[in-house]
């Protein structure tokens, strides 16, 4: 259970980010202390602790402390993910009007591929995945679509890892999925069909930005009787679409 210490440390933690954030040149130790109203010896646990996670850095020259590589790193995922999502969100409501189906936007944040927002379909039994679930690489149209079109480390990185098999159907052989993922590159789209969950498919397509790198994507979700293994064109037509409006909002030349 939390304790007041618990989170004056905590709310302390914020308050020398903010504070090193604020600065426009290093700070030290002493200024560091006083303007927070600590003793030195804990401001230097602190700052040392942040050092040694890249959240900050020390000034060789003048010893003082500022905002190190981490927190560039953390902004960026930050300021990509909501780049997305504000360039999805607008072409969802049409795409879940057209098909009558679920929509899923995600994003690739590190090594993930977290769903962002959802819009339930028409259909009486409801399909989709609740915002911020973290979805399987090898095992989802959304993965998929991240392992063909996103930084060309993560298909390396993740046939390192094993590959989790949800289903009888979840992709679980390397060589398989490098196929699937040839296939998906090669086509533009991917569904993952009873990969997680018998009965069930996505169709998914990738969200570009200007270097034709994968930032995200929008799917369909739904039963595999309206999205089969081989989806009729017109649903494929309807995701590459809406995904080639979202990738023209972030930058994406050729869309």
């Amino acid at each position: 259970m939390s304790t007041s210490s618990d989170l004056e440390s905590v709310e302390l933690i914020f308050r020398l980010l903010e504070l090193l954030a604020g600065a426009h040149h290093p700070l030290g130790v002493t200024e560091i202390a006083r303007t927070l109203d600590i003793s030195k010896p804990r401001a230097h646990r602190h700052l040392r602790a942040f050092v040694q996670r890249g959240y900050a850095r020390q000034d060789l020259r003048t010893e003082g402390y500022e905002l190190g590589v981490a927190m560039l790193t953390l902004g960026e995922r930050a300021r990509e993910r909501f780049d997305v999502i504000a360039a999805i969100r607008p072409v969802m409501a049409a795409l879940r009007q057209a098909s009558g189906l679920a929509v899923t936007a995600s994003a690739v944040v590190g090594d993930d591929v977290v769903v962002l927002e959802m819009l339930h379909g028409a259909s009486v039994i409801e399909f989709g995945v609740r915002p911020g679930s973290k979805l399987d690489l090898h095992a989802s149209a959304h993965g998929l679509v991240a392992l063909a079109f996103g930084p060309p480390e993560l298909l390396k990185r993740t046939l390192n890892q094993p590959l989790k098999a949800w289903t009888a159907h979840t992709l679980v052989d390397p060589d398989a999925l490098r196929d699937a993922v040839a296939r998906v590159r090669r086509e533009g789209w991917a569904t993952a069909v009873d990969a997680v969950q018998v009965g069930v498919n996505a169709l998914a397509a990738p969200v570009l930005d200007h270097r034709g790198v994968g930032r995200g994507a929008v799917a369909l979700v739904g039963a595999t009787q309206f999205i089969p293994a081989e989806p009729p064109e017109n649903l494929v037509e309807m995701v590459t679409s809406a995904a080639a409006a979202a990738s023209r909002s972030i930058g994406w030349p050729s869309a």
